[in-house]
């Protein structure tokens, strides 16, 4: 399946591009935490970061997170008691080009362990389609930029490959606590993997392909689901769709057999209902799972993947 996803914006793509290629450094000896109890003081960026950390360090690690929930991460400038905590910290954990504040200040940083979440996986760049044709004529050079899409926790597969470069960066900067961490690793990996097989199940029959969202956010994956994902907006959920997109969705949905325009937690649903309102759509909540707040449909990342599992299949017509 083609999966059809906007690119960051020129100005964005350059913001992110300019910080360079992620890394992941640790240090090899005991950490001194800067918790004073023992524990491994570890910063990380936004939701889907803090939820794998917590969850492999367990009781042997603090962690703080740079985005309160309900904020939107995309949007987040870190302040300068922030930059501190990070640096004072015994381990960061971010995921380069979604947070350019934290890109920069991580850069330039001296914590110990830096763990960018997106040198675990592969990252892929995609193009646009619109109105159910690919993109692929217009070859002007330049019009489309190359970006890499950073949602990579919403695919569980690629989630788990984070997860065990995680597990291995704990292990490495507090080997003490070596063995927890490699057991946790496995657990939560197991958890993904069969969070997977769910996903794989429940979509592989269903009456279309072709789910209609207003932040690209889920192209990872649509496309681990051979379903295809058109976004109203790009990878920024606050951009405007032009009136010529919108009229090319609308036409898409009636070919494709769309029923629903999917809206998320921490933005504005008012793009998502005027469009399905015009096309005679449903509208529901697809979750990108970047915070979670008391409109999530879960209390954690499990939770909120199952349903958007279920949202899914009510829309796609799961048979």
């Amino acid at each position: 399946m083609n999966i059809r996803r906007r690119l960051l914006s020129a100005a964005a793509l350059a913001a992110v591009t300019a910080l360079g290629a992620g890394t992941l450094t640790a240090c090899s000896g005991n950490s001194s935490a800067a918790t004073g109890d023992g524990r491994l003081d570890v910063i990380a960026s936004f939701y889907p970061m803090t939820f794998l950390a917590e969850r492999i360090g367990g009781d042997h690690v603090h962690v703080t997170s740079l985005t309160t929930p309900g904020q939107e991460p995309h949007d987040l400038e870190i302040s300068p008691k922030q930059i501190a905590a990070i640096d004072d910290s015994d381990a960061v954990l971010y995921l380069k080009n979604l947070q350019p504040s934290v890109d920069d200040a991580v850069a330039q940083s001296s914590v110990p362990t830096k763990i960018d979440a997106a040198s675990l996986t592969t990252l892929e760049a995609h193009g646009n389609e619109v109105g159910g044709h690919a993109a692929a004529h217009d070859d002007r050079p330049g019009e489309e930029s190359a970006g890499k899409d950073p949602h990579i926790w919403l695919d569980p597969v690629r989630y788990a490959q984070v997860a065990r470069g995680v597990g291995k960066a704990f292990e490495k900067a507090d080997p003490q606590h070596a063995a927890d961490y490699e057991k946790n690793t496995a657990a939560l990996v197991k958890q993904l993997t069969d969070l997977d097989r769910r996903f794989r199940d429940g979509l592989a029959h269903t009456r279309s392909k072709v789910f209609v969202t207003t932040h690209a956010a889920f192209g990872y994956l649509a496309e681990r689901y051979g379903l295809t994902e058109e976004a109203i907006n790009g990878l920024d959920p606050d951009s405007e769709p032009s009136a010529a997109r919108v009229r090319d969705l609308e036409h898409m949905a009636k070919a494709d057999h769309v029923s629903t325009v999917f809206y998320e937690t921490l933005v504005s649903d008012k793009t998502a209902k005027t469009i399905a309102h015009d096309a005679g759509l449903k509208t529901d909540v697809l979750d990108p799972i970047e915070g979670i707040t008391a409109k999530s449909r879960g209390t954690d990342y499990f939770s909120v993947q199952n349903a958007n599992l279920k949202a899914l299949q009510r829309a796609l017509g799961a048979k």
